[in-house]
């Protein structure tokens, strides 16, 4: 188990690494000046300067880029001075040498070219309404799918399966852009005054009488729903195939003969224990395809999520900030990665072998 766990981690960490890679050539191949937009259009040249030696743009690109990995790792060394111990926040750990300190800290991902504030600061300060409704369409396809889903496998080719067949393609067949603009202009549009629901709007809201903030559960309703439609059709088609593959099995035509009841004693203790058991463990890996998934949706439905601060940074050029949250977004995908290959080696063991 643990040199399985090894493996899975040198993995992810060459992939991340390979990430980091593809995102700094990147960001050197577009074009501008990042010392003069960090700087401002009225900055003189003295200010340019300073602004290149600190983002190491005055050195050569090989040492620019392990100059950012050391930014980017949690262990790294940097100058002993205030100066990088404000820049950085670390806590140094010895001395390396008579400038230099060997120091723990959290990945530092630059600032912003358009406001100066740390790439870190924008991403978690982004980052929780992007989660709330990654979990909220999670618990949404969940719900929808698995009922679906059973409804599907126990009457196959009846009104329940073709319900689901015929959602799977409309879903599965659209892009999600496409799908929250018709979700939007339908129910927070041409039956808002049926649905109440707004087309924009944030969880918190500020109330114009008091001045308190508020929450406001029905602002999550549309892009929830319109985020949970491709995961639940495919949730809905896998619980449909296992229900099928476990009704088929010999144990299950031996309770049936035994007379057990089929809903109460064989549905709920055998089918479903057998045929949920790996859907559950594989939805856990669709919390970061949502996460990254919620971008055109967030900018659709103006939710102040990461996806809404990485599209609008996308139009700025504001390159830090769409490197920090590709690198973020990176990091998800190969934790919850591992998260489900061991919970995938715990339920089945043959598979750390």
């Amino acid at each position: 188990m643990l040199k399985y766990l090894f493996h899975r981690l040198l993995y992810s960490l060459s992939i991340i690494l390979g990430v980091i890679c593809i995102v700094f050539l990147l960001f050197h191949a577009l074009p501008g000046d990042p010392a003069a937009m960090l700087s401002g259009q009225r900055s003189d040249v003295a200010t340019v300067e300073m602004v290149q030696e600190e983002l190491g743009l005055n050195k050569s690109l090989p040492e620019q880029f392990f100059q950012y990995l050391n930014d980017l790792s949690p262990v790294g060394i940097h100058p002993g001075t205030p100066e990088a111990q404000a820049k950085y926040d670390y806590q140094a750990l010895f001395h390396t040498g008579e400038k230099n300190v060997l120091a723990l800290k959290a990945p530092y991902l630059r600032r912003s070219f358009q406001n100066n504030r740390p790439v870190g600061e924008i991403i978690t300060t982004s980052i929780s309404p992007t989660l709330i409704l990654a979990f909220a369409a999670m618990l949404i396809a969940a719900f929808m799918g698995i009922l679906l889903g059973i409804l599907a496998g126990l009457h196959p080719k009846k009104i329940g399966d073709r319900i689901l067949n015929l959602f799977s393609v409309f879903s599965l067949s659209i892009p999600t852009y496409v799908l929250a603009i018709l979700v939007a202009m339908f129910f927070g549009y041409y039956l808002a005054p049926y649905t109440g629901l707004n087309i924009t709007g944030q969880l918190w809201e500020r109330d114009p009488i008091s001045g308190e903030e508020i929450l406001v559960l029905k602002n999550l309703i549309l892009p929830a729903i319109t985020l949970s439609l491709r995961p639940l059709a495919i949730i809905g088609q896998m619980t449909k195939s296992a229900i099928l593959e476990v009704v088929k099995q010999d144990y299950i035509k031996t309770a049936r003969a035994k007379g057990l009841r089929y809903y109460r004693q064989i549905l709920i203790r055998h089918i479903l224990p057998n045929a949920l058991n790996p859907i559950i463990t594989a939805m856990s890996g669709w919390l970061a395809n949502l996460m990254a998934g919620a971008f055109f949706i967030e900018y659709i439905f103006d939710w102040k999520g990461i996806g809404f601060a990485t599209l609008n940074a996308v139009q700025q050029l504001d390159f830090p900030v769409v490197m920090g949250v590709t690198i973020f977004i990176a990091s998800c995908f190969v934790l919850i990665n591992i998260i489900t290959d061991l919970l995938y080696a715990l339920l089945d063991p043959r598979v750390a072998q």
